[in-house]
């Protein structure tokens, strides 16, 4: 999935778009990483993230975002941070001013090569799903996907230090979300519009009660305990 708009001309573009606001409480991620690395490199720099690496269910989602520096929403932070609503709201102002893509890690790709390779590969597939080449990554977290297509930094923390990242995790976010309310209508016994697939006890006894479906992650240790215990008590029957 991609979306992108028009941006200006790189070279001439600036981090000064950004709107005024009230002093923050605490600190708020900025776009001076971009601004250095656009400096550097001439040219646009994208935010990377994913949503959904610990749940128990569900896929795992990657959202690449190149902000345009004259059009920067407001409001913009690490998603874990922001109600809902306000998700939901810069999730709309992100793709309408900006360029997106994203990718889905499905779950037989999470079972087949583990959680940490799928989201690595939705972070490659979403950097070249781009319709405006980036000439350098921020990517959250400790870890730079091996043969990334571009110049790549890895940042601890980066949804909340760096605006691009921070819209990148909304964007992941906000569709994760979706995915899960959809797929609660067809499995409305695990509660996915409320835990997200994430293991709540409400999940866990569901699972205990229903057992698992498709869209659980069998390679995930509460799963395959629940899969054990439940060909046990087949055996038993």
């Amino acid at each position: 999935m991609t979306c992108c708009q028009s941006a200006p001309t790189w070279q001439q573009s600036s981090p000064m778009g950004l709107a005024q606001e009230s002093p923050p409480i605490g600190p708020l991620p900025s776009f001076d990483l971009e601004a250095e690395l656009m400096d550097e490199f001439q040219g646009p720099v994208v935010g990377i993230d994913e949503a959904g690496r610990g749940p128990w269910a569900g896929p795992v989602v990657v959202a690449a975002v190149i902000l345009n520096p004259d059009r920067i929403p407001e409001g913009l932070n690490d998603s874990k941070l922001l109600t809902a609503e306000t998700r939901e709201d810069r999730y709309a102002e992100i793709m309408a001013t900006s360029c997106v893509a994203i990718a889905i890690g499905q779950v037989r790709r999470i079972d087949r090569d583990n959680i940490l390779q799928a989201s690595l590969w939705g972070m490659r597939l979403a950097y070249r799903s781009l319709e405006t080449p980036a000439v350098a990554a921020l990517i959250d977290g400790n870890i730079v996907p091996r043969r990334f297509p571009c110049r790549a930094r890895a940042v601890v923390g980066g949804d909340g230090r760096s605006l691009s990242v921070a819209a990148a995790s909304i964007v992941a976010k906000v569709t994760r979300d979706r995915i899960m309310v959809k797929l609660s209508r067809r499995y409305r016994s695990y509660a996915w519009e409320s835990n997200k697939g994430y293991g709540t006890p409400e999940h866990a006894r569901a699972i205990k009660k229903h057992g698992v479906c498709t869209h659980h992650r069998r390679s995930f240790s509460p799963i395959e305990e629940a899969l054990r215990l439940l060909n046990e008590s087949a055996r038993e029957i």
